[in-house]
């Protein structure tokens, strides 16, 4: 079965220009009309100038669809399945990194009973390389996803988390193996799966995007929840090295939710070759996407995103040991609960707000990083347990949001070709300042002996980089990259594809837009004007195009 779905009857060739499959348009029959594809069209007055196809000619051109890919569905049975695999996916891949502590503490207590001084630490650096080379290796995923298709590349981190977990369950006393089969080897393969799990869903949404990546998202908010007693269990009951194999054969199911992921839009076209590109160059481009670079917008966001991400994760990396500092006595595992349960919430919450029309996704995502700059803090300031747990569970709230709207504003901004490699490289950049600001904090915290410091200091950079993202206003991409194709009516007959909107016939120069023209009235999504001035037009339900004054439009 082809890694992509395959597109209508007419074929793009290199030139440029659309033909049907036969590769011409079928000459004009008795009554004037043209063929193509198969289709007879309606007759019309001949054209008077002489310019454009011959008397009577109706050409047909192929949809958006046909030049992109197919439009997202957006429902049906395959769909659905897409949007629950992806669920389940994205579950099980941060389901196991945000549990990890359960495992932390039982793989601690058998290092210190092998006598290693620093077995905490070093405990504590397995999962760390987990979630590093998770968010490190998705810009490789990105890249891997574009090369040989999100099926493979979901299949391929499929079995290298699978594999990582079982292998991780013969080396439980071996920390050195641990580090390369749990912490580098699964977070290869949670890499390798996560990247595709937001990719596949712009193939089969559009509209309800901002609702199912809400949905999705918040697989990893339930299994979060859902594991830790599981496992708990497990541990008690049959031990790490049996609740390592039942947690690889649960990721075997990122296996078989690869084999659903069968995606809707053509992969990016390869690279053109021009003078004075090296065969290095060419292999590059053909690897990674460098029209996304291309585009102001994805930079800014690109650069500011991993900027606000600095101070993400501290509070909930040191939360447990701030309630011990400061509250004393009090349940220390309720506000990371908290976290949790709200960031699950606002996942389908903002989810749902963002497909909302004139809902401007990016105000949203500031407005999370913001408000999760503020809480933390607002977070060394508060003298009441219960303020801390009400300030939780805000945070928890803009965190789902946050993480919700990452594919969309993708999507938004690169559109679908670019939108893997984007959310990949948004990832891989993060890592660094996900990674890195914890440690810090903790450096501080030791130091010093207060978190007042450390949280301070992380709430600062979410305001810093949402306030930098204004600047994604203040700059206009290069349309001639980004715009869709326009198909142009040529003389001798055939379809020739302009990118920027502008086409020439007759000598005249029309900018009246062919596909995608957006119509608030009229008949068909074709305005009232384009009717009566003898423009083209195409017909969304029959998919074809007049030409009643020898213009091409």
């Amino acid at each position: 079965m082809a890694e992509n779905e395959p597109l209508n009857e007419t074929q793009k060739q290199v030139n440029g220009r659309i033909l049907p499959s036969n590769g011409h348009i079928s000459p004009a029959s008795s009554n004037g009309q043209v063929h193509a594809n198969g289709r007879s069209l309606v007759k019309t007055p001949s054209l008077a100038n002489g310019n454009g196809a011959a008397n009577g000619t109706h050409i047909e051109a192929p949809c958006c669809r046909d030049i992109h890919g197919k439009e997202p569905p957006d429902g049906g049975a395959r769909a659905w399945l897409v949007m629950v695999s992806a669920f389940l996916c994205n579950g099980i891949i941060f389901g196991f990194i945000n549990t990890y502590g359960v495992l932390h503490s039982l793989l601690s207590d058998r290092l210190t009973a092998l006598g290693d001084p620093e077995a905490s630490s070093k405990a504590a650096l397995v999962g760390s390389l987990a979630i590093g080379t998770t968010f490190l290796f998705s810009t490789v995923a990105g890249c891997l996803t574009d090369k040989i298709g999100l099926r493979l590349t979901t299949f391929a981190g499929g079995v290298l988390s699978a594999g990582g977990l079982l292998l991780s369950s013969f080396f439980t006393e071996n920390i050195s193996a641990l580090y390369f089969s749990y912490g580098i080897m699964f977070g290869l393969g949670a890499a390798l799966a996560y990247t595709p799990t937001l990719a596949i869903l712009g193939h089969y949404f559009k509209r309800y995007l901002g609702k199912v990546s809400g949905f999705v998202t918040a697989g990893s908010s339930v299994f979060t929840v859902i594991l830790p007693p599981c496992l708990d269990s497990l541990l008690g009951g049959y031990g790490l090295e049996a609740t390592l194999r039942i947690m690889s054969l649960m990721s075997a199911f990122i296996i078989v939710c690869s084999f659903v992921y069968k995606p809707l839009h053509p992969p990016p076209d390869p690279p053109k070759k021009k003078p004075g590109r090296s065969r290095i160059n060419l292999f590059l481009r053909s690897i990674v996407n460098v029209e996304i670079w291309k585009r102001k917008r994805f930079v800014i966001w690109a650069l500011c995103v991993p900027l606000a991400l600095f101070g993400y994760f501290v509070p909930y990396v040191h939360m447990m040991q701030f309630v011990k500092t400061t509250f004393p006595g009090e349940d220390v595992n309720l506000p990371v609960m908290c976290i949790g349960i709200t960031s699950g919430i606002g996942r389908l919450i903002f989810g749902i707000i963002a497909d909302m029309p004139g809902v401007n996704r990016m105000y949203l995502q500031q407005l999370s990083l913001v408000s999760i700059g503020v809480v933390t803090l607002l977070l060394p300031l508060t003298n009441s347990y219960v303020v801390l747990v009400s300030f939780t569970l805000v945070m928890g709230l803009f965190d789902g949001c946050f993480i919700s709207l990452l594919g969309p504003i993708a999507y938004e901004i690169c559109g679908p070709s670019g939108a893997t490699q984007a959310i990949g490289f948004l990832l891989g950049l993060s890592s660094i300042p996900l990674t890195v600001g914890p440690p810090v904090a903790g450096m501080i915290f030791d130091g010093t002996g207060s978190y007042t410091v450390p949280f301070v200091l992380a709430g600062l950079p979410p305001l810093v980089g949402s306030s930098l993202l204004f600047l994604i206003k203040c700059v206009k991409d290069d349309n001639n990259a980004a715009s869709p194709l326009r198909a142009v009516a040529l003389p001798n007959g055939d379809i020739e594809i302009a990118s920027n909107g502008n086409h020439v016939s007759g000598g005249t120069k029309s900018s009246a837009p062919l596909m995608g023209a957006a119509a608030t009235n009229g008949v068909n999504g074709v305005s009232p004007t384009a009717l009566s001035n003898g423009h083209g037009h195409v017909d969304n339900g029959t998919e074809k195009l007049t030409v009643t004054d020898g213009s091409a439009s």
